[in-house]
């Protein structure tokens, strides 16, 4: 027998030490999201923390850790002042990957089912007869053998056809996604920062198709007045704006992105905070913030009847409790055939990313 030694855990000597220059970095990278990229906000706002709490050591100082960020090429200069790297805007798509992951309650596998079985990608638990032309990789050895052991016991064992047993499999699908990100102005009012959130939940999501869904597209919108296209790697720099909400202008340019993308499986993530309060008549401006408008609110229910014809689902995740916010969405849902989540600014990315593994589907017409 082998003997044992119990002896107290001693974080020193067995757990996996963290340096100080991994502890700045983990912070340092928690503070970019806050300040929309903005290294040098970020840095101020680290130097202020080390004032308080002495973060650094005798080791390294916030100088040495910036001197060490531009050296691993996490940080340069650009005209006297600090900016952050392409390589540190994927470091925060991953950050913010790993956040939603450890909220997840499931962890999948990282492909998308569909509801069709047959010779497909992902194994199932389920199980059939073994038929001529099967994947032998399928084979569900365990039910195999005990059909065999059932019909002749161990006295007599052998395999015949009739004892084996495959697993089921789910068809794969690709899918196209447009997220949309509210930018305007009351995503930042009250006190409370929606924006952040937002942010990170859609470089989660950005980070999770370029890993796991390959064949997937995503495309971000940010709509205000208006509505624009944002790149994946500006991501980190996006800021609300004194903007109203144009939802339908954002509805219409993530429909014809869709349009451009020519994939059948299609959706729209909606994040937003507010009713609709504006949208374009005639090439000016419409605004009105006062409650629900129906000239406004008429105009986005057409777009998501528009949508629903064209296939496409809209889900829309409301991050504020607004009365108005409820009515509109209530319709607009209806309207589209989709669907509507009440998310919490800290479970933003979990309800988010649920809702893209667990309802993407192929439709056959």
């Amino acid at each position: 027998m082998v003997p044992y030694k119990y002896v107290q855990w001693d974080p020193e000597r067995h757990g996996a030490k963290t340096t100080t220059f991994e502890q700045l970095f983990d912070l340092f990278q928690q503070l970019l999201q806050y300040t929309a990229g903005d290294a040098n906000e970020a840095l101020n706002w680290l130097t202020q923390l080390d004032e308080r709490y002495s973060l650094t050591d005798s080791e390294m100082g916030i100088g040495d850790f910036i001197e060490e960020l531009k050296a691993r090429g996490y940080l340069r200069e650009n005209d006297g002042s600090i900016e952050i790297t392409a390589k540190t805007e994927r470091s925060l798509r991953a950050r913010s990957l790993e956040e939603v992951f450890r909220q997840l309650r499931k962890g999948g596998t990282g492909r998308h089912p569909t509801p069709f079985e047959g010779k497909g990608d992902e194994r199932l638990p389920e199980t059939r007869p073994w038929k001529f032309g099967d994947d032998p990789h399928l084979l569900n050895i365990t039910d195999t053998l005990s059909n065999s052991y059932r019909r002749g016991g161990l006295d007599d064992w052998s395999l015949e056809e009739e004892d084996y047993v495959l697993h089921e499999t789910d068809h794969q699908s690709n899918q196209s996604t447009v997220l949309m990100i509210d930018l305007s102005h009351s995503m930042i009012l009250y006190g409370e920062d929606r924006i952040t959130p937002a942010r990170k939940t859609a470089m989660a999501l950005s980070e999770l198709i370029l890993r796991r869904y390959a064949k997937d597209t995503l495309d971000i919108v940010a709509f205000g007045d208006d509505a624009w296209e944002v790149s994946i790697k500006d991501l980190p720099y996006l800021q609300v704006g004194p903007y109203h909400t144009n939802t339908r202008a954002g509805l219409q340019r993530a429909r014809e992105i869709l349009r451009r993308r020519k994939n059948r499986n299609k959706q729209i993530f909606m994040i937003t905070d507010g009713k609709p309060s504006c949208h374009f008549d005639q090439g000016r401006l419409y605004k009105n913030v006062f409650g629900l408008d129906r000239k406004i609110v008429n105009k986005v229910l057409d777009e998501a009847v528009i949508c629903r014809r064209e296939g496409i689902t809209i889900t829309t995740f409301m991050i504020a409790r607004d009365p108005y916010l409820q009515g509109f969405v209530r319709q607009l849902t209806e309207a589209n055939h989709g669907r509507a989540y009440y998310a919490d600014l800290n479970n933003l990315g979990e309800f988010l990313f649920e809702d893209y593994v667990r309802n993407r589907r192929k439709r056959l017409h």
